[in-house]
C-alpha cells in the first residue's frame, strides 16, 4: 500500500510518497519509501539531473543536484560554460540535520555539471567540469563551497554521480575525457585519478592522472561476437564505478591494493551488459586502466543489470555483498521508470532484491540514482519525473528514498 503525505521543506508544503516494503526478491513490491525534496521551477525546460549524496560530518546528509535543459537562464546565479544546452548547467546543494526527515537549500550555486561527491579529510569535496575538469571544497560540512578550481583546462569532460575508493589514505576516482572533437555519442573514454587525502585536493598538482583509455577498438573488436549490436561509433563506455574488491577468494583481489575494479555503463543496445575493467597503482607510482582477468584470461563485458544506464554499486562490509542500484526494463522496453537493487558476493553473480520505486507514467523516470549506507538502511537520491515531466530523460523532481534494514532482503 502506499501513502500521500504533505511534509514541510525549505519552508514549503512537498508532497512525498511513502511506499510500504514489499516482500525481498518481489518483482513487483517497493522496498523503498519516497520523498519529493526538489521541484523543477519549470518542467517543460529546467531539468532537474543526477542527485549525489554523502554523509557529511556529524550525521549531516548532503545533496548535490545538476539543473540543466535549455531554460536555466531563468535561474540566478553562474552556469558552466559547457552544459547540455547553450544556457548551461549549475549545481545546487541541499542539507538535512535530522535524518532526511526534512531539507534546506544552502545558498550554493555552482557553474558545473556532472557532480561526483565525496569526504577526504576535514573536508568534503565535489569534482565537476564546465568542459574544463573543476572542483570545489567545503570546509564548513557543506553550507559554502569554494569557487571551482581548474584541475584540467583541457574540454571536454564527462561523468555522472559515481563511487570513489578511499582507501589507504588516497582517494581513486575516474572522470571521463571525451576522446576526440566530433566523436559520436558516447565518446568518451575514462581517466583513473589518485590524490592523498592529506593534501589539498584543490590543488592540480595534489593529484596523478592515468591515460585516456579509449575504448573504440576494444567495442570495434567485439563486434563478430554481436556485442555491441549498436551503429558502428555509437557504442562507448562511460559512467564508471570505481570498486574495491576485499574478498581474498574474490578473481579481482589484490593483496598489494594497488588496483580496483572499474565497472562501466555499456550502451552497446543490451540492457544487462556493461564493461568491467581495472585501474592500477604501478610500482613507479604511475596510473593505467588496463584488462581485468578471470581465470589468466582477459575479460571486458559482464553482466550487471542495467548496465545499459547508469548504475551505482556500494560495498557493504557488515554483509561483505556488494549492492547494485540500477535501472530495470519494463514488460515495454521503458528502461528508465523501474529503480531496482540487486546484490552480489563478487561482483559476476547478481541477485534481484527488490524495486526501490516505479514512476507513475512513462515520462515519470526513476533512474540516475545515487545511495549510501547509513547504518542498517540505504539512503538514496533519485533523478526522477512526474506526469509534469517533459519526457522520461528530462526530469523535473528529485526523490529521496529509505530502504530500511536493508540487508533483510538478503534470500
Amino acid at each position: 500500500m502506499r501513502t500521500r503525505l504533505l511534509i514541510p521543506v525549505f519552508g514549503a508544503i512537498i508532497l512525498a510518497t511513502l511506499s510500504s516494503c514489499g516482500t525481498r526478491g518481489d518483482n513487483n513490491h517497493i522496498v523503498a519509501s519516497e520523498q519529493i525534496i526538489a521541484e523543477s521551477p519549470a518542467p517543460d525546460s529546467v531539468f532537474l539531473y543526477t542527485p549525489g549524496i554523502i554523509e557529511g560530518f556529524d550525521g549531516r546528509l548532503v545533496v548535490a543536484i545538476d539543473y540543466g535543459g535549455p531554460g536555466t537562464s531563468i535561474l540566478d546565479g553562474p552556469k558552466s560554460n559547457l552544459g547540455d544546452y547553450e544556457s548551461g548547467n549549475q549545481i545546487r546543494v541541499m542539507l538535512s540535520d535530522d535524518n532526511g526527515k526534512t531539507w534546506r537549500w544552502t545558498s550554493t550555486k555552482l557553474p558545473m555539471m556532472h557532480e561526483i561527491l565525496f569526504k577526504a579529510g576535514e573536508s568534503l569535496y565535489m569534482i565537476g567540469h564546465s568542459g574544463r575538469l573543476l572542483i570545489t571544497r567545503s570546509d564548513d560540512n557543506g553550507e559554502t563551497w569554494s569557487d571551482p578550481a581548474i584541475l584540467c583546462p583541457e574540454p571536454r569532460w564527462h561523468q555522472s554521480c559515481t563511487p570513489v575508493d578511499i582507501h589507504d589514505g588516497k582517494v581513486t576516482l575516474v572522470y571521463e575525457k571525451w576522446v576526440s572533437d566530433g566523436h559520436p555519442w558516447p565518446g568518451v573514454g575514462p581517466v583513473l585519478m589518485q590524490a592523498k587525502v592529506e593534501d589539498d585536493l584543490t590543488k592540480v598538482e595534489s593529484w596523478k592522472f592515468s591515460d585516456l583509455y579509449n575504448p573504440d577498438e576494444d567495442l570495434e573488436a567485439s563486434r563478430p561476437s554481436g556485442i555491441p549490436v549498436s551503429d558502428p561509433g555509437k557504442a562507448g563506455i562511460l559512467e564508471t564505478n570505481v570498486i574495491r574488491v576485499y574478498d581474498e577468494k574474490n578473481p579481482f583481489y589484490d593483496p598489494s591494493g594497488k588496483s580496483v575494479v572499474l565497472m562501466m555503463r555499456s550502451s552497446n543496445g543490451f540492457p544487462d551488459i556493461g564493461v568491467m575493467m581495472k585501474g592500477v597503482e604501478k610500482p613507479d607510482g604511475s596510473l593505467a586502466i588496463e584488462k581485468l582477468q578471470k581465470n589468466g584470461r582477459d575479460m571486458y563485458f559482464a553482466h550487471i543489470p542495467g548496465a545499459d544506464l547508469k548504475f551505482y554499486v556500494l560495498y557493504d562490509p557488515e554483509s561483505k555483498l556488494y549492492w547494485l542500484l540500477h535501472s530495470q526494463i519494463d514488460g515495454r522496453m521503458k528502461d528508465r521508470r523501474r529503480l531496482a537493487l540487486s546484490f552480489s558476493p563478487d561482483l559476476l553473480h547478481w541477485t534481484f532484491a527488490g524495486l526501490v520505486a516505479v514512476g507513475p507514467a512513462d515520462n515519470a523516470a526513476r533512474h540516475y540514482a545515487t545511495m549510501i549506507i547509513h547504518g542498517d538502511d540505504l539512503l538514496i537520491v533519485s533523478r526522477s519525473g512526474d506526469e509534469h515531466a517533459k519526457n522520461a530523460h528530462d526530469g523535473n523532481i528529485v526523490t529521496y528514498h529509505r530502504v530500511k534494514d536493508f540487508r533483510n532482503l538478503i534470500y
